[in-house]
């Protein structure tokens, strides 16, 4: 046995060190880190809240429909109405304060003790299209709930440093009024105050259903929606790609660089009503057979737009480049009377174009309005052209495309039986319009993307798989860890490690 002049020291640990170890494993608890050998909530990357729970909420927001046998549900409509108290009670399961809106959004908001940063704002649209999916909308919408209750389990909504708060926007498809963002441009500050009087197809006006719904429908109570810039910092949307290219590439994530700009149109043709037995084919002032060959010139302009174009509405910015994002598309068309044995007096139908590049867009606006009016001259029927919506494309905030992508990798790598590299997150440009537009009026924004089944969207057949949804939701958590929860954490490691390094000097 050696002398115990040279056996080495037994060091037993002291107080500080004990203080130190005890402080790191209270922190890792609360952090909700996955202890040695075990789960928990971490080590399961919270899929409990993230997965399970959301994709529930998501089946059980779906149900909520003014449809028999299909989801609809438009703005202020009953079945809205009805979502509005479940998406509330949500929100306050999550620790968060709520409250609606003049203009029928839902808000849910946590608020630091103290904090004098500018808020960062996460939401999307709780409307639908007729006969929808359930994931357009309210993924973002739960997602982005389902995130801060984490934040709430873990113990780290409490360690918030900035404002946070979840948006569900009333309007986003425009299907009721025919003009979208209704919800998102009125907290931009954006809505004109004659929106009040646009009607819905029954004629009722925006007015009239605030009021039913007991809102006070006036220009200066829509105005109180509306945010201060300076107490907005980012906004932030998770949304469905409703396209095939995250699919394609077998990533569950994207981030988003710019949605493209877009205008809806409303063409009118007025000819003459008559008897489909009687009036002669040479006679005959059809606007049936105008608009049909209106809807073709729409679509050859865009598939081939410099073949249609005039001298002067030719521009450089018609390069390969420029157009990839052109997309035109005619989705409703009314007949009046619209019976099988009556020549029409009246055929309208919308307009929706797209494209990347504005100058594109509005040298198609352009020229279509031109051929409409010289082809209903020509057919001697009376045309109008109505512009219903106009909006520019958008770029997403550079820093914020580059720390969504940042949470998109970490997620990825994190997730169970992935297949990809963690370094492959897309980069991908929007063709759908979003709440994002009309909020980067008011602020800097980006836009996380997730896969989707074909790329089918406004649609039943819409399907996000749901290791995606918990992909998504996982995200948004690291983005909001990173971006508003305070550095305690890391300071008390911090003393952790001085403290065992000067235990062991």
């Amino acid at each position: 046995m050696a002398p115990s002049s040279l056996r080495p020291p037994r060091h037993h640990p002291s107080p500080l060190v004990v203080l130190a170890i005890a402080v790191l494993l209270v922190l890792r608890t609360a952090d909700g880190l996955p202890e040695a050998g075990g789960g928990g909530g971490g080590g399961g990357l919270y899929r409990e809240i993230l997965r399970d729970e959301t994709v529930q909420r998501l089946k059980e927001l779906g149900k909520i429909s003014d449809g028999d046998g299909y989801l609809e549900r438009t703005f202020l409509s009953p079945a809205s109405i009805r979502a509005t108290g479940v998406i509330v009670s949500w929100m306050k399961d999550a620790g968060l304060t709520t409250w609606v809106d003049q203009m029928g959004n839902i808000h849910g908001r946590y608020e630091p003790a103290n904090s004098t940063r500018d808020a960062l704002l996460i939401g999307s649209h709780m409307d639908t299209v007729v006969d929808a999916g359930m994931y357009d909308g309210a993924l973002g919408i739960i997602s982005a709930i389902s995130a801060l209750k984490v934040l709430k389990v873990t113990g780290k909504l409490q360690r918030l440093t900035r404002p946070v708060e979840v948006i569900a926007f009333s309007d986003e498809e425009g299907i009721r009024f025919q003009t979208t963002f209704l919800g998102s441009a009125a907290v931009a500050g954006t809505l004109p105050e004659s929106i009040l009087q646009v009607s819905d197809k029954s004629g009722t006006t925006l007015q009239d259903v605030l009021k039913m719904n007991s809102f006070e429908a006036t220009s200066t109570a829509i105005s109180q929606a509306r945010y201060n810039p300076e107490s907005v910092g980012s906004y932030v949307e998770v949304h469905m790609e409703q396209g095939p290219v995250l699919e394609a590439l077998h990533y569950p994530l994207g981030v988003v660089k710019g949605i493209a700009g877009q205008t809806r149109l409303k063409v009118i043709v007025d000819g003459s009503q008559g008897h489909a037995g009687t009036v002669p084919m040479k006679l005959r002032r059809d606007p049936m057979v105008a608009a049909a060959e209106l809807v073709v010139t729409l679509e050859r302009l865009c598939k081939e737009p410099n073949s249609l174009l005039t001298y002067d509405e030719e521009c450089s910015c018609f390069t390969e480049e420029s157009l990839a994002g052109l997309v035109c598309t005619v989705g409703e068309l009314n007949t009046w009377p619209s019976a099988s044995n009556v020549i029409p007096g009246q055929v309208n139908f919308t307009v929706d174009i797209r494209a990347m590049d504005d100058q594109v867009r509005e040298t198609i606006v352009t020229s279509f309005s031109r051929l409409v009016l010289q082809k209903c001259d020509d057919r001697l029927v009376d045309c109008k052209v109505e512009h219903k919506h106009s909006a520019a494309a958008t770029h997403c905030d550079p820093e914020l495309t580059s720390q969504l992508k940042r949470a998109a990798r970490s997620t990825v790598s994190a997730m169970p039986g992935r297949t990809v590299a963690a370094g492959e997150t897309p980069v991908l440009m929007s063709g759908a319009g979003h709440d994002a537009m009309a909020m980067a009026r008011l602020t800097k924004i980006g836009m996380l993307f997730v896969r989707c089944r074909g790329g089918i969207s406004h649609s039943p057949e819409e399907s996000v798989m749901d290791n995606d949804v918990w992909a998504a939701g996982l995200a948004l958590f690291n983005f909001i860890d990173q971006n508003a929860v305070s550095e305690e954490l890391d300071a008390g490691q911090n003393v952790v490690a001085v403290a065992l390094a000067v235990a062991e000097s």
